[in-house]
C-alpha cells in the first residue's frame, strides 16, 4: 500500500502536464414570418401554402439538426436563437491576429472583418469584401464535383467563401478559436486537475490511513487499471507507462460523460470530432514506437524463424500493421461514440417530426411519448459505451506498449 501511495502521488502531482499535453494536440438555428395583404385571400392562401411547404421541408431536415449539434461551433447554442458566444481567434498574413466573440457574427447574419459564421463554424470571406461589421443575406451552398461550395450575394455581387482548412486543402487563414470542443476539453482539464490535487492532498494528509470518499472511489479505478490493464500488458514495466494510461483513460472518459449532459457547459461531442481521435490516437502511435526494441522492429521487417520468401512477404502486411492500429484506435472511438450522439438526436427529432414542426400538439405530443422512454434508455447505454471505450482504448494502447517493449523470446 505504501507503493501504491507513493507511485500515486507522483501520478496525481504530474498529471497536469500530460493533461496539457494532449489538449495541446488539439485545435475545433427556424423562425419565418409571412406577411399578406388582408384585402386580397388568394394571396393568404398563397402564403398558407407556400408556409405548410417550407414546414414540410424542414421536416425532411432533421439531419440538420442533428449533426448542426454534434459538430464542433464557435458557439454553444442553446435554443432559437439564443447561443453563448466563444473567443475567435484567427490568423491570416494580410491582417495578422483577428479576436472577437463569435456574437459579432450574430449567427451568420453579419460579416466582421471578413469573417463569417456558417452552421457554427468560422469562415473567412475572399479580398474585395467590405472590412468591418456588415449586414450580410443568407449563406447558399452548392456542390460541384462532389465539392459542396459555400457562396454569399452581397450589393449584386457573388462572394465565394473560403472554408476551414482540412487535411487535403488548406486555407489562407489559421483558427486558433476556443471552440466548443476546446472549451470542454479546457473545462474537464480543470475538473482532473481538481479531483487529481484533492486526492493527491488527501494521501499526504492522511499517510498509511486507509482511503475514504473520493480518495477511495479513485483508489478504485486506478487500482483496476493496474490490475486490469497495466500490469497484464506491460509486467515489470507497467510504472513507465501508467501516468500516460490513466491520464488517456480519466481524460476520455470525463469528455465521454460531458458530452452526455444534454446542456450548457457541457453537451459537447468532443471524441465524436475525429480531430481528437486522431490526436490521441497519434499520441499512443508515437508512445509505442519511440519505445520499440529491436526485437519489436525485427519481428516487423524481418521475422525470425520464418522462410525468406515468407519474410518478404509479411514484412509490407507487418509495416502497414504499424499505422493500421491508430486508425483503427482513432476509428472505433469516433464512431462508436457519434453513433450514440445521432441515435438520440434522432429520437428527439421526432418530437418535431410528428408534431409538423410545432404546428399539431397532438402529434409532438405522441412524438414525445415514444421519443423520450427510448432517449432515457439510450442515455443509459450510452453511459456504459463512454466506460466502455475509455477502457477500450486504454487497454488497446497498454498492449501496443506492451508488444513493443517485450524482450525477445529464445
Amino acid at each position: 500500500m505504501t507503493k501504491l501511495n507513493t507511485s500515486l502521488n507522483k501520478y496525481f502531482s504530474g498529471i497536469t502536464l500530460m493533461i496539457f499535453f494532449v489538449l495541446g494536440m488539439m485545435s475545433q438555428s427556424f423562425a419565418q414570418e409571412n406577411t399578406a395583404d388582408h384585402k386580397e385571400t388568394l394571396k393568404e392562401e398563397v402564403v398558407a401554402i407556400s408556409h405548410e411547404a417550407h414546414e414540410a421541408e424542414e421536416e425532411f431536415k432533421m439531419q440538420d439538426m442533428i449533426f448542426n449539434h454534434i459538430n464542433n461551433s464557435n458557439e454553444f447554442h442553446l435554443f432559437g436563437h439564443i447561443a453563448i458566444p466563444l473567443p475567435c481567434i484567427l490568423y491570416s498574413k494580410e491582417d495578422g491576429f483577428t479576436t472577437f466573440l463569435s456574437s459579432k457574427l450574430h449567427h451568420g447574419s453579419k460579416a466582421y472583418n471578413r469573417y463569417v459564421l456558417d452552421h457554427g463554424t468560422v469562415k473567412r470571406l475572399p479580398v474585395g469584401f467590405p472590412e468591418g461589421e456588415v449586414e450580410i443575406g443568407h449563406l447558399t451552398h452548392e456542390k460541384v464535383d462532389k465539392v459542396e461550395i459555400t457562396k454569399l450575394m452581397h450589393d449584386g455581387k457573388e462572394y465565394e467563401v473560403e472554408g476551414a482548412s482540412t487535411l487535403m486543402k488548406f486555407t489562407s487563414y489559421y483558427d486558433f478559436s476556443i471552440s466548443k470542443n476546446v472549451f470542454t476539453m479546457l473545462l474537464a482539464a480543470v475538473i482532473l486537475c481538481l479531483i487529481f490535487f484533492s486526492v493527491a492532498n488527501a494521501y499526504k494528509k492522511r499517510p498509511g490511513q486507509a482511503p475514504k470518499g473520493l480518495q477511495n472511489f479513485m483508489e478504485v479505478i486506478v487500482n483496476f487499471i493496474i490490475d486490469e490493464v497495466a500490469k497484464p500488458m506491460l509486467g515489470n514495466r507497467y510504472m513507465t507507462y501508467l501516468p500516460y494510461l490513466l491520464t488517456i483513460f480519466f481524460f476520455i472518459t470525463t469528455i465521454n460523460l460531458m458530452g452526455l449532459i444534454p446542456f450548457f457547459p457541457f453537451g459537447a461531442n468532443v471524441t465524436g470530432n475525429i480531430a481528437t481521435t486522431m490526436a490521441l490516437a497519434v499520441l499512443t502511435f508515437v508512445i509505442t514506437n519511440i519505445n520499440g526494441n529491436g526485437a519489436y522492429w525485427k519481428h516487423i521487417f524481418w521475422m525470425p524463424g520464418v522462410p525468406v520468401p515468407m519474410k518478404l512477404f509479411l514484412a509490407p502486411i507487418e509495416f502497414m500493421g504499424v499505422f493500421i492500429k491508430p486508425v483503427s484506435l482513432m476509428i472505433r472511438l469516433f464512431a462508436n461514440i457519434t453513433a450514440g450522439h445521432v441515435i438520440i438526436l434522432s429520437l428527439v427529432g421526432l418530437i418535431f417530426v410528428f408534431g409538423k414542426v410545432g404546428t399539431s400538439i397532438a402529434g409532438a405530443t405522441t412524438g414525445a411519448l415514444v421519443a423520450i422512454p427510448f432517449t432515457m434508455f439510450m442515455n443509459l447505454i450510452e453511459v456504459i459505451v463512454a466506460l466502455i471505450q475509455a477502457f477500450i482504448f486504454t487497454i488497446l494502447s497498454a498492449s501496443y506498449f506492451g508488444a513493443a517493449t517485450e524482450e525477445a523470446h529464445h
